[in-house]
């Protein structure tokens, strides 16, 4: 009986409780008036006046919940307020722009009741900087004096074993993409951009576990997975991906990610020398590229404004100046990444020689 009646007493409390704390009506009065209610609450039982005693939990849970509920639903006000208020001016006053690239004016202005407000950057002239995927500092002038047929020769088996595995792949890509750069550019990208940021975790974590430093290696790492994902955000203006390509990205990331991975893990050595060969791949493409825009048999359009920003080209720049920023990247990444090869096969760590940072 005790409990048929704990259960009905409880079902009358929900009742009347519930639609107070899970309404949307905002909440007015303290903890005391909160504990009056749920005692008037408690005293309904068919009809019946009981005598309930208001317990100190109760008080206690009212004034979290009740203080909760309140500031959730007074900032959701204040939003409200400041929305009416620039539908009345005719929503012309515009925030910063939300989304990864920047650029589009018609964002509206994210409020954050944690107070996180995005910072205002301008460019040094003065005007608004537009993109939100990186920022002026980040930008940089390729060094596109840098040699591009140097070659690592493979001498011993894993270089061998790396080379090797590099010209295998590139086979099928030559056979899918034939003389569609402008795409194979795009694609190939999306895989290029994988190794940094692999290396970059495991060093990180390996960083941990030991209590040690990484000379530097895991932000240059990271730095170039950063510098590949951009040039995928430029060639995504020149090139939209068709529905089967997008499907391939999905299957050819996730097994190139997780063999990569296991690579690294048994032998950072080869990892970094499979990447090395595989940008004296992406120079030869790029070169290539260069040679069908000389010839006409693609056109050379004008640079995108990302592009522009990014590498600080001239405002009248065109495609063919943007790969050939592009292709200097990657002999950089070619020397990098070998010359991690090479530290690793002297049987050192990486740690142990300082990181090629910011070298583009």
């Amino acid at each position: 009986m005790m409990s048929r009646s704990a259960t009905r007493m409880a079902r009358s409390m929900l009742g009347h409780v519930g639609p107070r704390y899970f309404s949307t009506t905002v909440v007015r009065g303290g903890a005391a008036t909160e504990a009056a209610r749920i005692g008037a609450a408690a005293t309904i039982f068919r009809g019946h006046p009981r005598k309930v005693d208001v317990q100190p939990w109760m008080m206690r849970f009212s004034s979290v919940v009740g203080n909760r509920n309140a500031s959730t639903l007074a900032l959701g006000e204040k939003h409200q307020d400041q929305d009416d208020e620039m539908a009345e001016s005719g929503g012309s006053s515009g925030g910063a722009a939300a989304g990864g690239g920047g650029g589009n004016d018609n964002n509206k202005e994210i409020m954050s009741y944690w107070g996180v407000e995005p910072a205002k950057i301008t460019r040094e002239d003065g005007s608004e900087w537009r993109w939100n995927c990186f920022r002026p500092w980040e930008t940089y002038k390729a060094d596109v004096s840098i040699d591009l047929d140097k070659h690592h020769v493979p001498t011993t088996f894993l270089d061998k074993m790396a080379y090797w595995t590099v010209k295998a792949l590139r086979f099928p890509t030559d056979v899918f993409f034939q003389r569609r750069y402008g795409c194979r550019a795009m694609m190939l990208e999306t895989v290029a951009a994988v190794p940094g940021m692999v290396g970059g975790m495991l060093l990180h974590c390996k960083s941990l576990r030991r209590f040690e430093h990484s000379g530097g290696w895991i932000k240059a790492l990271l730095e170039e997975a950063e510098n590949e994902r951009m040039h995928l955000m430029t060639f995504m203006e020149v090139s939209q991906p068709r529905w089967y390509e997008r499907a391939l990205v999905f299957t050819v990331q996730g097994v190139f990610f997780n063999a990569y991975f296991l690579t690294y893990l048994i032998s950072p050595k080869m990892a970094h020398r499979v990447v090395g060969y595989l940008e004296e791949e992406a120079i030869h493409s790029y070169t290539e590229f260069l040679k069908e825009l000389d010839k006409g048999n693609i056109e050379n359009v004008p640079a995108p404004a990302i592009a522009i920003d990014y590498w600080r080209l001239p405002p009248n720049s065109t495609l063919r100046d943007v790969v050939v920023v592009v292709r200097a990247d990657e002999a950089h990444h070619r020397d990098v990444n070998h010359f991690a090869s090479d530290i690793h096969y002297q049987g050192r760590e990486l740690n142990e020689a300082p990181a090629p940072i910011g070298y583009h």
